[in-house]
């Protein structure tokens, strides 16, 4: 099963970095959200394949058209309304900032939002809080568990890296996990951001060849050759930011090309749920 999503940002939403942090900052810089979805737009018509959209309230906010243009044709799920790491923020700050984010997606598109991915992957084992909330704002499937050490928090202990059930406190989420394969004894998550421009085709088309289940996270930054360059970020969040994107396009739609991928709604209604790890937190 594979499965193909979007996080809809721009180019500048990158996280921990000061001169990029809020909406304060985001308003110094260019917009090139427009070009970069309709680049997503013609790769999906032209490999024939649907998606899940995690869009940013505050994108949607600006530029309402974005969201109506995609949800003509595809899924559309939150990712927050301000794009902040869950950890920085209280319970009381991340309800509103998802339920916002919601309600505004769904007066702009027409279509209720069930679905959901928070920034950085940053529900962490200290953050378990957030999944009751995500059930009280509607949310029924999650898909921010990165199972495994990561740079913005990560859950090392949650025991499957396949789609599972969350139990919490007394809610259940379907949890669509990243997937993460192990290379060299570390884990390594090959289906979107840097690694995905890093890695050579041919072992990604291994990778992929070899599992039964990948969670991909495409953004419009990955596939935009000609953005500028943030001259704050260190060395090394320059060269992970930035490496192989001009590659990247290309290397997208042979992926989609030679095989077969699904939005979040098609893997849903294929898995039996009744079958599926029960993760007690």
């Amino acid at each position: 099963m594979n499965i193909l999503t979007f996080d809809i940002e721009e180019w500048f939403h990158l996280l921990d970095c000061d001169s990029t942090k809020t909406a304060k900052e985001w308003d110094n810089y260019e917009c090139r959200i427009h070009n970069n979805v309709d680049r997503i737009l013609d790769i999906l018509e032209k490999t024939d394949t649907k998606a899940t959209f995690f869009v940013i309230g505050w994108i949607a906010q600006k530029y309402p058209e974005i969201v109506r243009k995609i949800s003509q044709k595809y899924e559309i799920a939150s990712h927050t309304m301000n794009h902040q790491l869950v950890y920085q923020q209280s319970p009381a700050v991340f309800r509103e900032d998802v339920s916002s984010s919601i309600k505004l997606l769904e007066d702009i598109s027409g279509k209720k939002v069930r679905i959901f991915r928070a920034p950085g992957f940053s529900i962490r084992e200290t953050e378990l809080w957030a999944f009751e909330i995500l059930a009280d704002c509607g949310i029924e499937i999650d898909c921010s568990v990165f199972p495994s050490s990561h740079a913005h928090g990560g859950m090392s202990s949650y025991r499957s890296s396949k789609p599972s059930i969350i139990e919490y406190n007394g809610v259940k989420l379907k949890e669509f996990p990243i997937s993460p394969k192990s290379i060299l004894g570390k884990n390594i998550i090959y289906s979107g951001g840097g690694y995905f421009r890093i890695f050579p085709y041919p072992l990604i088309k291994k990778i992929t060849n070899n599992s039964d289940y990948v969670m991909s996270y495409i953004h419009p930054r990955d596939l935009d050759a000609g953005q500028p360059l943030i001259n704050e970020l260190s060395l090394a969040r320059k060269f992970k930011s930035y490496v192989n994107i001009s590659g990247a396009e290309k290397k997208l739609t042979k992926w989609l090309t030679d095989f077969e991928f699904h939005d979040i709604d098609y893997a849903n209604k294929l898995i039996n749920w009744d079958e599926q790890d029960v993760i007690k937190l």
